[in-house]
């Protein structure tokens, strides 16, 4: 279901095999205490979360924290501990997800609800996030305590205002923004500033990393947004179409309302409002986005947000880590070609 979008014709695609390898040993030792860290002697907990874990994810985030305490000559043991902190805070909050989305499929498997129920899917959620706050002790950085606990809190809050927005067809640009700046784009930016932050990095260079990290998580999601209505499910890590069919009003959906006829504000109404999102709907859905330029100027938004975060790591020292972060941020967009 739904169009391949091709903004720029054939081009080889972006990769990010450089901080891969860059980041391959650590991760290594990540991998490792993910494992350790889920364990329980409660049998239900090691189960849902391994269920999550092993499911494919390209583990982006933890990689950006250590590609930043890298970057910044970084050489203790802190990092792997933050970046493990950083992953469990993601596999958290996609576990809350799901339930508060009514989400059946992730990364192409059923969610845990689906298979253990919601209560249990929100406890291992938490056990998660209990244990990221324990590491984040272990490291000993109150700075880094300070800003993945913040960012803690903004993702929840982020997930209470799309709650309180959602089905509201009224819902502004600028609205739409807060909500995935909290949702989505709070933990890209601490998993960026804490590598330089316990490298003990100057307070530019923070600022630095802090930037870039929120403007490729805006960039991100947004990506995501223009794939729920062009993609493929491999790229997405759900089923295409599954923002419509659960009536988000994602930024797609906003600009095509707006730009819409009266009678084409009707079918939003429907869809959204009155959750009639059949494979028809969905369809149309499409097609009223592709004749009001909705995705298209999504994407170029997510490549605005791309070059804000590039620029933000213009001014730093050349170094093989820094490449391999801009080429996230081209690896991110490129996800539509």
């Amino acid at each position: 279901m739904g169009v391949v979008l091709n903004i720029e014709g054939k081009r080889e695609p972006a990769s990010i095999k450089d901080l891969i390898d860059l980041t391959a040993a650590d991760m290594g030792r990540v991998n490792e205490l993910i494992l350790s860290k889920a364990g329980s002697d409660v049998e239900m907990i090691p189960e849902i979360a391994n269920h999550l874990i092993s499911s494919g994810g390209k583990r982006l985030r933890p990689m950006l924290t250590l590609a930043a305490a890298q970057m910044f000559g970084y050489a203790g043991e802190g990092h792997v501990k933050l970046a493990t902190a950083v992953e469990f805070m993601h596999t958290a909050t996609l576990l809350h997800d799901d339930v508060v989305d009514e989400s059946a499929l992730r990364r192409g498997k059923k969610t845990a609800r689906m298979i253990w129920g919601n209560q249990a899917s929100v406890l291992v959620g938490d056990f998660l996030l209990g244990q990221a706050f324990r590491m984040m002790v272990e490291v000993g950085s109150l700075e880094a305590l300070d800003i993945l606990s913040s960012a803690a809190s903004i993702i929840a809050e982020g997930e209470v205002m799309q709650l309180a927005a959602a089905k509201n067809l009224e819902t502004t640009e600028d609205e739409h923004f807060a909500v995935i700046k909290a949702k989505t784009a709070a933990l890209f930016s601490a998993a960026a500033e804490v590598g330089p932050v316990i490298a003990q990095a100057s307070r530019t260079d923070r600022t630095a990393l802090r930037s870039y990290g929120m403007n490729l998580g805006l960039a991100f999601q947004l990506i995501d947004d223009a794939l729920d209505y062009g993609g493929s499910s491999q790229d997405l890590g759900k089923n295409v179409g599954d923002d419509f069919r659960e009536g988000k009003v994602t930024l797609p959906v906003i600009l095509a309302y707006r730009r819409g006829t009266k009678a084409e504000r009707s079918f939003w109404n429907r869809a959204i409002e009155d959750n009639v999102t059949d494979d028809a709907g969905l369809e149309k859905a499409i097609g009223l986005m592709t004749r009001h330029g909705a995705i298209a100027d999504t994407i170029g938004r997510a490549r605005h947000f791309g070059e804000i975060a590039r620029d933000a790591l213009a001014p730093l020292e050349a170094t093989p880590q820094k490449s391999a972060l801009i080429d996230v941020i081209d690896f991110c967009i490129s996800r539509v070609n």
